[in-house]
């Protein structure tokens, strides 16, 4: 891949896909702007260079249909704030209004292109609507890592229309500490996964046992695991239809040497919203009538010994529900312990980051990415199609 270091961009038409799909309060307030900061770097690389700046997103499911409510007037005003100059939202996307409003950019303007999954032809990587997004472009950059994963029309299908096609510098991160986590690490390398369910991650999980020294595994997944071991976890979510599964990734792991590493106790309650009867109990003695929410001091004693002495650390899915106090304390204590670690960490998954920023410690850990989905299917070991058209492009270009 090039990047934009690597192409002229004065008085270029650059059109920026980036992933401004940010959370909104009920007023239409931005309250969390980490993809927004994220692609700070190439935006003012492309404005003080002199380019014409198209900026491209998208905000939410509208489901092909023009909604208010969906509208990137949000976070245009957001952008605007950060960078002190006004960053103009065109009615748009695509359309003569908008091809003029690009003509008349000049050097050192933004324009912000109005959500692009208004139209269905977006996430149907529709040939003609890639090609009205294509006119509007001298070079192509591609800064949204989030949605690298979706061959849709301007992350896959625009590249093959428009002569010059760069990665920003956002994305060229994610790569590049991907590549320092999982393919070059230093090791010790351990992999600790929480979140809700085996299903989401069997793919995953089989790719990591096939890289790690060591896999710690929590939240409500865990369940699955130990009813695989015969253990009881009272009402916990489990999911019975992958019991042998989850057998079978305990055994691969086993004969590869990879040390496996579950909760010793838990955090257990009637249910989440009830937390009358909250209690810490041993793995062994989960009360039948209740539910496992969190994992426990002595589990984060124990995963904290494990990580202590690794090198390389990659962190995706909460230990517990962690939005809900006080089912938080063991994914906060643990994300509190990796940001004062000296190893390299990298935390991927939207829970995770979340989950790292209200502990405090995203700027402690070496990188929080900005991927759900897209760093899910980089730990499965699976090629993005945002990723594999650039470098498409790039052969071309040097054919």
């Amino acid at each position: 891949m090039r990047t934009l270091d690597d192409v002229e961009l004065k008085g270029k038409r650059v059109f920026l896909r980036v992933d401004f799909n940010v959370p909104l309060d009920k007023a239409g307030n931005v309250t969390d702007d980490l993809r927004i900061r994220a692609v700070l770097p190439s935006i003012r690389k492309i404005l003080d260079s002199g380019g014409r700046l198209v900026i491209a997103s998208h905000l939410g499911r509208p489901k092909g249909k023009r909604a208010p409510e969906f509208s990137l007037k949000p976070a245009g005003e957001y952008l605007a704030g950060l960078l002190g100059k006004p960053v103009p939202l065109a009615p748009d996307c695509i359309g003569p209004e908008v091809e003029q409003l690009v003509s008349g950019l000049g050097k050192g303007e933004a324009l912000l292109l109005e959500n692009l999954r208004f139209y269905p032809g977006e996430e149907k990587n529709d040939p003609e609507f890639a090609g009205k997004l294509a006119a509007l472009a001298d070079v192509y950059a591609n800064d949204a890592f989030a949605v690298s994963h979706r061959a849709h029309a301007s992350v896959e299908g625009i590249t093959r229309l428009v002569p010059v096609c760069v990665a920003g510098y956002q994305l060229r991160k994610e790569i590049e500490y991907f590549r320092k986590a999982l393919e070059e690490p230093q090791r010790p390398l351990a992999i600790v996964v929480g979140g809700a369910k085996v299903s989401t991650k069997i793919g995953v999980l089989r790719n990591l046992i096939a890289r790690a020294d060591y896999l710690i595994i929590g939240g409500a997944m865990a369940n699955t695991f130990f009813k695989a071991q015969g253990k009881g976890v009272g009402k916990s979510l489990v999911e019975d239809d992958h019991i042998s599964t989850a057998a079978r990734l305990l055994e691969d792991a086993n004969q590869r040497g990879v040390k496996v590493f579950l909760p010793v106790d838990a955090v257990v309650a009637t249910s989440s919203d009830s937390c009358g009867d909250v209690r810490q109990v041993s793995i062994e003695r989960v009360p039948p009538q209740m539910q496992i929410l969190d994992i426990g001091s002595q589990s984060v004693e124990v995963f904290e010994s494990v990580l202590k002495g690794c090198k390389t650390i990659v962190w995706n899915g909460p230990m517990g529900v962690f939005e809900t106090p006080p089912f938080n304390k063991g994914t906060f204590a643990l994300a509190e312990f990796l940001g004062a670690l000296k190893a390299l960490v990298v935390i991927g998954g939207g829970d995770s980051a979340a989950a790292i920023r209200q502990a405090g410690a995203e700027d402690k850990v070496s990188y929080v990415s900005t991927g759900g989905g897209a760093f899910l299917e980089l730990l499965e070991g699976l090629q993005l199609p945002g990723i594999v058209a650039l470098e498409e492009c790039a052969k071309r270009t040097a054919s």
